[in-house]
């Protein structure tokens, strides 16, 4: 199987756009057409494919450093714009739950014509009091989303950082076996030059005895046979 960058990433970017194109289906078409539990039911399916959809972003972040720099920029590119459409997605969501949570209200509070003026007011201040909830649970929702993508970012940042460092190991590795091929070439140098040298020594050695025997030679016959 191959697990190089460029086809990890293709893989994930298919998965990414097959979860995309389902929650595309649920919030334009299927929630718009359901109501009540039908329609919280397909909303939390939403939300789940829209984490599923966070991490192949996160997946698809790691890849893109991984892939050789001369073709980095364009998976790159599409990284960043799948990431922008997964916070389109999102925001659509967090819509689509809000109005279908005031939708679901008012069909259970729905004073009739009948009632006094006193009850409606009640009605409108129970309204308004769950406006503000949901308010304030949209804004939590969005702290949650920044605090995700933030620590996303750190993540990032940490497996480029690993990547940088598994690069300067690899030069480092490169280097020490190219000064191994150096240090072995130099010894082979050295060795020759010894057996040079031993040769040398060898041929003078026996020049040296030669001299020798041919003086001793000499003086045998100009002092003992003259």
């Amino acid at each position: 199987m191959d697990s190089t960058p460029v086809t990890l990433f293709e893989s994930y970017h298919q998965d990414y756009e097959h979860i995309i194109r389902g929650v595309k289906q649920k919030l334009e078409k299927d929630a718009q057409e359901q109501r009540g539990e039908q329609r919280k039911a397909t909303l939390r399916r939403v939300e789940m494919d829209l984490d599923s959809a966070d991490d192949l972003i996160s997946q698809l972040e790691a890849e893109v450093q991984g892939i050789p720099t001369s073709i980095r920029p364009q998976y790159a590119s599409r990284a960043r714009q799948a990431k922008m459409d997964l916070q389109r997605y999102k925001k659509l969501a967090r819509d689509m739950h809000y109005k279908a949570s005031r939708a679901d209200w008012m069909d259970g509070h729905n004073p009739s014509s009948d009632q006094p003026y006193e009850d409606g007011a009640n009605e409108r201040t129970r309204l308004l009091s769950g406006h503000e909830r949901l308010n304030d649970a949209s804004q939590r929702l969005q702290n949650s989303t920044r605090l995700a993508l933030e620590t996303e970012d750190a993540g990032a940042d940490i497996l480029r950082a690993l990547v940088v460092q598994r690069e300067q190991i690899e030069n480092a590795r490169g280097t020490l076996n190219n000064a191994d091929t150096s240090i072995d070439r130099a010894s082979g140098t050295i060795k020759k030059m010894i057996r040079q040298m031993y040769k040398q020594r060898f041929i003078i050695a026996s020049l040296i005895l030669v001299l020798v025997i041919v003086i001793i030679v000499i003086l045998y016959f100009k002092l003992i046979r003259h």
